[in-house]
């Protein structure tokens, strides 16, 4: 049985009398890190409601690491995306080296309805959702329980009006979070005051930047779980001293860690077709070959969030790993060929740089255990405090600022 603090049971409270008594579609939960606002929902939707995650409740996120987070807590749950839209194969004829080709392709739309038996969605990071999406999810006239942490970053596309104006904010830290540094030091971002340096029991750290250098620094870099900085050139460097402390050079190697940089909502990375290859997903380059001469390659895909390899081999664009750029344009059309010689179908490169070091914005929606951040707030001007705030809390159990 969870045992809720007496904020939590407010909130339960007044969700359970939004959806059982009031005709307003959607209910908006805030919460900033630490209080408990997954324990909440789903204690609310499940004991207080009595509803049935998959069956008469939806719980999404906006991507599939972050969907994931939450079916490690016990809560059944799939990205937005899944949830709203339905995929349909349509037949086009392309055109490749001037030969016109037809070939099978993936599009998607919203769906008509989304289940009878679904009386409510449940929308975790509800920050990271522009209005445009959440219109779409609101047409189904559905209720919908928002859910998000309004001291986060806004989303990289759009805007988010609702979290602006919040039915319920959670502010107090639950017990077990009380005396957690990384708690204590996020609340430091988000009032946008002054870390200092020091050492925060043994689990948070900051350090002085022109200190953190040598066989102390490689040694902490490669320990960090996720290395998360504010500009391109850091990330870009950062990536590079990796890469060179692992002992890898040229194109991407065999085990290196590789981010997503562009969304193919066509490409499934699971067998059960659950997530799609999008924008943000980490994982690990397994036997990658190459054709270097058309700067493209192939290889395997581990996402970090799953247990499995993609179940088919992803092509990419070489470019960006040679010369710092795409060498194609998004949408040109390559053939693949079968033994007879003839074209079987087509295919799109995908896009990956280095994801050892990357941006906060890619970070947000994701937890990792150990992370370094490279305090580059500064940089963000009147969203400084939102960037810091947003990337301390992506570390579970160790965190170090680099200042």
């Amino acid at each position: 049985m969870v045992e809720l603090n007496e904020e939590q049971k407010l909130a339960d409270k007044k969700i359970a009398d939004w959806f059982k008594e009031e005709s307003k579609q959607v209910f908006v939960l805030t919460g900033y890190a630490g209080t408990g606002k997954t324990t909440l929902i789903k204690h609310t939707v499940c004991d207080t409601l009595g509803l049935v995650p998959d069956v008469s409740a939806a719980f999404v996120t906006p991507t599939g690491k972050a969907a994931t987070v939450l079916i490690k807590k016990g809560i059944p749950a799939c990205t937005v995306h899944r949830l709203i839209y339905q995929s349909i194969i349509q037949e086009q004829e392309v055109t490749v080296n001037g030969k016109t080709i037809k070939t099978e392709k993936l599009l998607f739309r919203r769906r008509e309805s989304i289940g009878k038996k679904i009386q409510l969605i449940i929308l975790d990071e509800a920050s990271m959702v522009s209005d445009d999406v959440l219109a779409d999810i609101l047409n189904f006239g559905v209720k919908v329980l928002l859910c998000g942490d309004n001291a986060q970053l806004p989303p990289v596309e759009g805007f988010n009006t609702f979290l602006r104006s919040p039915d319920y904010c959670l502010e107090d830290i639950v017990r077990q979070d009380k005396d957690n540094p990384i708690i204590k030091l996020s609340l430091l971002a988000r009032e946008g005051k002054f870390i200092p340096y020091g050492n925060y029991g043994d689990r948070a750290f900051v350090l002085y930047g022109r200190k953190f250098t040598g066989q102390r620094r490689a040694r902490l870099l490669q320990r960090a779980d996720q290395i998360i900085c504010g500009l391109n050139r850091t990330r870009c460097r950062i990536n590079d001293e990796m890469r060179a402390i692992n002992g890898f050079s040229g194109l991407p190697n065999d085990g290196e860690k590789l981010i997503c940089t562009l969304n193919n909502w066509e490409q499934f990375i699971d067998e059960n077709r659950t997530f799609n290859l999008v924008n943000g997903i980490i994982g690990t380059a397994v036997q990658p070959f190459y054709q270097e001469s058309e700067y493209m390659g192939f290889m395997q895909f581990k996402p970090d969030f799953l247990d499995e390899l993609c179940p088919d081999a992803l092509p990419f664009d070489t470019g960006i790993f040679t010369e710092g750029r795409y060498r194609y344009k998004h949408g040109d059309y390559f053939a693949k060929f079968g033994e007879d010689g003839e074209a079987s179908g087509v295919f799109t490169l995908n896009r990956f740089e280095y994801g050892y070091c990357i941006s906060c914005h890619k970070a947000q929606g994701s937890e990792f255990n150990s992370v370094i951040v490279f305090d580059e707030s500064y940089a963000f001007r009147e969203d400084s405090s939102r960037w810091l705030y947003t990337a301390v809390t992506r570390a579970k159990e160790k965190l170090i600022i680099v200042r």
